[in-house]
């Protein structure tokens, strides 16, 4: 490989600011619906008594399970030696502080009390999985911080591949504990399952790797800067694996439920019978989110286009969200199981199906942590050289085709 040259986007065209206009109005919107709902109670929210994780988490949790996921590219360059990944190292882990940060703002912002955010920090439950995601988020955004320094700083060097060692231990760690948090509910139905943690890792090699392509792709269409088509094809077939990754999961997860006869409710609901949920996920999560993408990502009539590769990943971004929303909004859905093989039925609603439908203030503020994310991201590549001048076919693999 070539020497590269890292630099910093100039920062200074019409279309840069634009495109932070564009993200400011986005943040914009998720702080004035936080306001609206702080001001006015959850009670304007669709969440209620039974599902009191609505979107936000939704969005939230995936923007954290992505920030796991986009360190992947990082790692296999310093951990794993693979030569072609490491200039990208720097951008995939810009992306993970950033994608992180985007999701814990969206939790900070949703607890309706932003200032009792002091008190999870001051004082800990150690037997509780959330206060040892405190932890890890926290810890996370400094491990990877110190990865980056040890790949800016020249004298650094040396430690760069301990680094990064830390901070592919620690992401791994951070998305078991996040896959935890549903694993260890064992009240509900959906949850209760061990396959919950890991199933969670390759979710986010599947979610984080796709944003990250898609910003690639797009950051250097953007700034005029060379992409050859050795790294941009070895991406796509690495996401078309862990969207195949994802898809077993999904079915072994499943066929263990059906197996297990305390589980047979909840799958009927999933699979057959839950409304939107079962719409959810066979359209959108399963045939949108991960069919398509797989004939995007394979068939060359489409992944030799760059615009329709970066639709395919798009795609994933958007079975990524189904899923969580299958997993997180229609888990708490399906009633809970009090007096298991009895019927239930209270003026509480036990027993019943809960309903919940987003307002736009939720939706809003989703997609106010994904501004915060990129415009993270795409300022700090202004300020700071995270960019390889060029990723040329010629300058990744010096043995390929020069890129035209």
């Amino acid at each position: 490989m070539k020497q590269l040259t890292y630099d910093m986007i100039k920062g200074t065209s019409f279309g840069y600011w634009t495109l932070l206009g564009i993200f400011g109005v986005l943040i914009a919107a998720g702080l004035g619906s936080a306001y609206y709902m702080e001001t006015n109670g959850h009670y304007v929210t669709g969440m209620n008594n039974q599902i009191v994780w609505g979107m936000p988490h939704v969005f939230a949790v995936f923007l954290i399970v992505a920030a796991s996921g986009a360190l992947n590219v990082a790692s296999i360059g310093s951990v794993f030696g693979k030569t072609m990944y490491k200039p990208l190292a720097r951008l995939s882990a810009l992306l993970a502080i950033a994608l992180l940060v985007g999701g814990l703002a969206i939790l900070v912002l949703d607890l309706g009390r932003p200032d009792r955010l002091i008190i999870s920090m001051t004082i800990y439950n150690f037997k509780s999985i959330f206060a040892w995601n405190m932890i890890l988020y926290s810890g996370f955004i400094a491990v990877v911080g110190i990865y980056i320094w040890t790949m800016m700083q020249h004298n650094l060097k040396k430690y760069n591949r301990a680094a990064g060692m830390g901070a592919f231990i620690w992401r791994l760690t951070l998305t078991t504990g996040t896959g935890s948090i549903f694993g260890f509910l064992v009240a509900r139905s959906a949850y209760d399952a061990a396959i919950m943690a890991p199933m969670f890792i390759i979710m986010s090699f599947s979610f984080g790797l796709a944003i990250f392509l898609i910003y690639l792709i797009a950051t250097y269409h953007l700034t005029g800067r060379p992409l050859g088509d050795v790294i941009v094809n070895r991406l796509r077939k690495l996401l078309g694996i862990f969207v195949i990754s994802v898809l077993y999961f999904v079915l072994v997860y499943h066929l263990t439920n059906l197996y297990l006869a305390e589980h047979s409710g909840i799958e009927r609901f999933i699979l057959l019978d839950g409304g939107i949920y079962t719409k959810v996920f066979w359209i959108d999560q399963i045939i949108i989110g991960s069919l398509i993408p797989l004939l995007i990502f394979y068939v060359p009539v489409f992944y030799k286009s760059r615009l329709m590769l970066s639709f395919g990943a798009l795609l994933v971004v958007f079975g990524g969200l189904a899923q969580l929303y299958v997993i997180i909004i229609g888990g708490q859905a399906y009633p809970l199981q009090i007096f298991p093989g009895m019927e239930v039925s209270s003026s509480f609603g036990d027993g019943q199906t809960g309903n919940y439908t987003a307002t736009p203030a939720e939706i809003l503020l989703g997609i106010g942590g994904v501004g915060i994310a990129l415009a993270a991201a795409t300022f700090a590549i202004k300020i700071l050289p995270f960019l390889p001048q060029s990723l040329a076919n010629e300058v990744v693999d010096p043995h390929s085709t020069p890129t035209t």
